[in-house]
Parts: C-alpha cells; structure tokens; sequence
C-alpha cells in the first residue's frame, strides 16, 4: 500500500483503518509523514502486520531523529524518502477548491503528536498547538515541504540514524538510481507521484527497464504509480519491478466502503494477479520475465512519438 496522505478526508476509518486492513489482507502498509493519524495509533493497528514509515524530510535535525526514533520504536521496518514534494506541486483542480487541509491542521498529527515538534513550537511561538492551529500548521509545513531539497551528500544522516532498509520514492533516471545505490540506499521505488508532481513527467513505466538494466542486479527497484489491475501488477513485475505499490484504487474503496471497501479492492486485486497468472500460463512471481511480455507500438503512438 503506498503511502497516500490525509486519509481522514476520504473516510473516518482514515489511516487507522487502512492499516488494519492491509493487515488483515497481508499487503504492507506505507504510513505517509502527511497522515491524519499519528504513527502510535497507526502501529497499534497494524499490530502485527508489516508496516513501513514515509518521510517528507524535515528541515530541523532534531524533529527527523525524533520521526525516526517513533518509527523504529512502533515496528516500522522500512524507511521511505519521497524526493519529488519538497514543494507541492501546482495543482489548478486543488486551487480552485481552496483545497489546503494542512493549513487546517488536517493530515499534520504526525507532527502536532511530536514530542520534539511540539516543544519548538511551544518555545518559538508562547502557545501550544491546540490553541494556535494555524500557526502551528505553517511550522509544520514549512518543515516537510520547505521549498528546498536536501542533497545527496546529506543522505549519509538518514544512512547513520537508520539502521533498517533506505528507499528512495520518486526515482525516473537511471542517473540518479545509480546515485542512490552510491549513497548505499536499499532500494528505490521508481514512480512520478502518481502524475501529481510534474506536468507532462515521464510515464513511470517507460523507464523502469532501463532503470532494473543499470542497478536491478545491486538493489531492490519498487514501482508506483498507475497500478490499476492485476494484469498492471503482471507487467510491472515482468519488467523488472520485485513489487508494485498500490494507492488510488483502495483509496477508492477506502471512501466507498471505509477500511472493508479497502480490503475488498486489495483483495480483488490479489484474486486478479493470480487468476490472470494462471491463465497466462506463469507458474509462479519468479517467471515473471520480459519473455512474457511483448511491447505493441499502435498507430497513434507513431504519431504521438514524431
């Protein structure tokens, strides 16, 4: 499940439920930084289920190691750094809505239930949280989505303060994936934000091969964004991928049927996978290979490419 933001919007089960689900589905659950549920109480529902933490990197020191502290501390074995919304996005749609739920403290209870955060605030600004949430929602963001990208070289922080696995989300060149492998990251998740980010950004799957070609052999390489069917599943394993992430369409069943309509889409999900295995006649994950799959040019595509 990858990590989607803000879940409280599309449903009261929120994160919490989501996390449960995925539990009982056996499908790991990503815990985005802009969440609406604290990482205690997403931990406590995932019990004993697989559970990874993303983090929008904050620009404080002292508020990532207490982050990452909290992640360790409540079972998340993974960390996952988004590089590609260091600043969102320009997004007319979010725009004409006056969509900012962040500035209402909405998807901000990682931070606002952060010992470390909390203290600095409280310090800097005379009030607590709850009675200034505007204010205290400008501090939050303008940690995780400063406007300024941290650097390669400051990778190493991450690299020392985490002793779990490393993976970078919003790799699309295999230039920078062999960066990432430098840095001695675990893995990355190749990916475009789900075409939230960049207008006009390649599509994710275009440049998967090329990216497994040059690092797939020294490190895991993850896909997101556009996984809608189980046959999407199939060719973004068979292009190289160990493992696809999923986020709209649960999300989609998330807000239809809270965390049962978000298990129904995992499950279908998983029913399609293996029902359309079989019928492709691929015994098992591990057959998955480019001798399965065959890249059709139509004429359209001629076009679009001249």
């Amino acid at each position: 499940m990858a990590p989607v933001g803000v879940q409280c919007l599309f449903h009261e089960d929120k994160e919490t439920g989501l996390a449960e689900a995925c539990r009982e589905s056996g499908v790991p659950y990503i815990l985005s930084t802009a969440s609406s549920s604290s990482i205690e109480e997403v931990a406590a529902a995932n019990g004993d289920g697989k559970r990874w933490f993303q983090l929008y990197w904050p620009e404080d020191d002292d508020i990532t190691l207490s982050l990452l502290k909290r992640a360790k501390d409540n079972g998340f074995s993974v960390l996952v750094v988004t590089l590609d919304t260091f600043s969102l996005a320009w997004r007319p749609a979010d725009l004409d809505n006056a969509y900012i739920p962040f500035i209402r403290g909405v998807g901000t209870q990682v931070g606002f239930s952060d010992p470390v955060f909390r203290s600095k605030f409280e310090k800097e600004s005379g009030s607590k949280i709850e009675e200034d949430i505007v204010g205290a929602s400008k501090s939050w963001t303008s940690q995780v989505f400063s406007g300024r990208p941290h650097t390669w070289d400051q990778l190493a922080f991450l690299r020392d303060h985490w002793d779990g696995p490393l993976v970078l989300k919003g790799i699309q060149h295999v230039a920078d994936a062999r960066q990432a492998l430098d840095a001695g990251c675990d893995g990355i998740i190749v990916s475009n934000h789900g075409g939230r980010q960049v207008d006009g950004a390649i599509g994710s799957l275009d440049v998967l091969p090329e990216i497994v070609d040059a690092v797939g052999d020294k490190m895991t390489v993850l896909f997101d964004s556009g996984i809608r069917t189980g046959v999407d599943i199939i060719k973004a394993l068979c292009l190289g991928a160990k493992a696809v992430l999923i986020s709209r369409p649960v999300i989609y069943g998330l807000a239809i049927g809270g965390k049962v309509g978000a298990q129904s889409v995992m499950k279908g999900l998983l029913a399609d996978l293996w029902q359309s295995i079989g019928l492709s006649g691929i015994s098992n994950l591990q057959e998955c290979d480019r001798n399965k799959i065959r890249k059709v040019h139509y004429p359209g595509d001629r076009m679009a490419m001249l």
